[in-house]
This record gives C-alpha cells, sequence and structure tokens, in this order.
C-alpha cells in the first residue's frame, strides 16, 4: 500500500505542472488572432459585406418599389445600352490618351527632381506633390473657375493675347482636354515622387560604367535608369489604370458628364443609376463589369510590364 501511494505521489506532482505549462503557451497562440480580429471584422462589415450584397442587388430589380429578381437580365442590359457604351469609350479615351502622357511627365520630373544640378530640389518636389494633397472636390472647383467661359481666369489671359474665349467646359473636344489637364495636374507630381523613390535606389555605380563604355545621356537612360524604374513603372501604371477607370469626382464637378455626354465616364454613368434614377441592381451590375475590366486589364499590364522569368 505503501509503494502504491508513493509511486502515485511521484506521478501527480509532474502532472500538475505540465497542465499549467500548457495554458501560456495557448493564450500566445491565441494573442495574433485576438489582435487582428479587430481588423478582420471591420473589413468584413465594412467591405465583404457590402461586395457580396452589391452583387446581390446586381440579379434584383426595383419593380414598384419593390425587389424583384431578375437574374443576369441587368449584365445582359449592359450589352444593349448605348449610354454604358459611351461612357466606356469616353473612360477608354482618358486612359490611352492621358495616362502615357501623365506618366511620361511624371518620368521626366523624376529625373529632374533627382539631378544634382537642381537647386532647392526638396522644394520643388514639394510644391510638385501639393496637388495630390489637394481634395478632389476643392481642386476640381478651382478648374472649374478657371476654366469658366465667361469669367475664368484662363481665357482672361489669353484675351490679353487677343485670342477669343475657348469654351473650356461647355464644347466636346475641349471638355475632355480640360478634363485631362485637370487629372493630369493633380496626379503627375504623385506619380513622379514614387518614381523618384525608385530612381534614387539604382546604384550609381552603373551611370558610371555606362559612362565609361561611352553612352551618352540619352542611352544612359534608355539602358539603365528605364530598366531600373521598371518596377515604379508597373506600380504606377496599375494604380493610374485602376483610378482612371474608377474617376468620378473630376468630370461630375467640372462637366457633370457633358456637354452632350462627352465626359461621361463609368463612375459617374454608374452614379446617376444608383443615386438619381435609384436603379441600384443596374448600378451594381455596371460596378461588376468595372470591375472585372480592372482585373483583366491588371493581369495584361502584369504580363506585359512584370519581370520576365
Amino acid at each position: 500500500m505503501t509503494a502504491t501511494l508513493t509511486e502515485v505521489d511521484k506521478d501527480g506532482p509532474p502532472t500538475a505542472p505540465a497542465r499549467t505549462a500548457r495554458r501560456p503557451w495557448q493564450g500566445r497562440r491565441l494573442a495574433p488572432y485576438l489582435f487582428v480580429l479587430p481588423a478582420i471584422a471591420l473589413f468584413a462589415t465594412f467591405k465583404l459585406y457590402p461586395i457580396a450584397w452589391s452583387f446581390v442587388l446586381s440579379l434584383h430589380k426595383t419593380v414598384d418599389g419593390v425587389d424583384t429578381y431578375v437574374g443576369a437580365d441587368n449584365y445582359t442590359r449592359l450589352l444593349d445600352d448605348p449610354l454604358f457604351w459611351t461612357a466606356l469609350k469616353n473612360t477608354a479615351v482618358i486612359l490611352v490618351v492621358q495616362v502615357p502622357l501623365m506618366l511620361a511627365l511624371a518620368t521626366g520630373l523624376a529625373v529632374a527632381l533627382n539631378s544634382t544640378l537642381l537647386r532647392g530640389r526638396s522644394v520643388f518636389r514639394l510644391g510638385f506633390f501639393m496637388p495630390m494633397v489637394t481634395g478632389l472636390v476643392a481642386y476640381g472647383l478651382i478648374f472649374s473657375v478657371l476654366l469658366n467661359k465667361e469669367y475664368g481666369l484662363l481665357n482672361w489671359l489669353l484675351s490679353g493675347i487677343g485670342v477669343d474665349a475657348v469654351p473650356w467646359l461647355t464644347d466636346p473636344l475641349w471638355a475632355k482636354l480640360s478634363l485631362g489637364l485637370a487629372l493630369t495636374w493633380h496626379y503627375t507630381g504623385y506619380n513622379a515622387v514614387i518614381l523618384l523613390a525608385r530612381l534614387q535606389t539604382i546604384p550609381g555605380e552603373l551611370y558610371d560604367a555606362a559612362s565609361v563604355d561611352g553612352a551618352g545621356a540619352w542611352a544612359s537612360f534608355r539602358h539603365v535608369t528605364l530598366p531600373g524604374l521598371r518596377p515604379a513603372l508597373l506600380l504606377t501604371t496599375v494604380l493610374s489604370t485602376i483610378g482612371t477607370l474608377q474617376i468620378f469626382d473630376e468630370p461630375y464637378i467640372l462637366t457633370g458628364g457633358g456637354p452632350d455626354n462627352a465626359t461621361l465616364t463609368i463612375g459617374v454613368y454608374l452614379y446617376q443609376n444608383a443615386f438619381t434614377y435609384f436603379d441600384f441592381g443596374y448600378a451594381s451590375a455596371i460596378a461588376y463589369a468595372l470591375a472585372v475590366l480592372i482585373g483583366i486589364l491588371g493581369v495584361i499590364q502584369f504580363r506585359v510590364l512584370g519581370d520576365k522569368p
């Protein structure tokens, strides 16, 4: 009996500490999940749920105040909607014309701001980045005043050299040019800062080696600067593409999508269907069509501009 009790006593104490040692370990394993739980909850509430509910809405149509399930009718309606194709065409024009021009200007600006010959580079960098800090609505209102045909500052300056007033916001062609001007002013500095950050990581030895080989300024830019900027160019291209396809504030504030739907973009058309016509199902279908388009273009850009295996 004594031996048995002794064995029990010997076996007992090691077991109890082992159990207490596991509890802190389990707590440490759960701690990371507890820390990220608030972020996951917020993401699910304000991102995943609206995205999922938007897809549900795209399968319904409001008839006499009642949501009726219509399946894919809203998506097939897109194919026969001339306004949707007009908005898509206008957005594509901005994407094809304005985005390459803006990125070319941003690249040149980044190279200039990185030059040791430029004095006061910090001041210039801040000045070119400041438009990005300006609120979209604020700078849209400023441009609508500057480009006003009757009392705009730009037309007033043109009248000083004998040029007639230009209908910047009331003519279809000039309205598109005005929109491109506003977008270029606002986003060029932002892209230039991204490219400048990448430009400063290119080793100076590469330029020294190119100079020893007899390469001039253009050859060094082509064979050293551009390959070094490739990751940043990919990033700015993708970001600019996404931003252009989603563009809403500038055309809505400057022209309201006019004149004659010349600046009607997908974002403006989506807003009109949702909050002017209260056709939330069709607006959701437009949003999902836009998301698919962004995904396709993103994959193409990564394949074309991404690192080759």
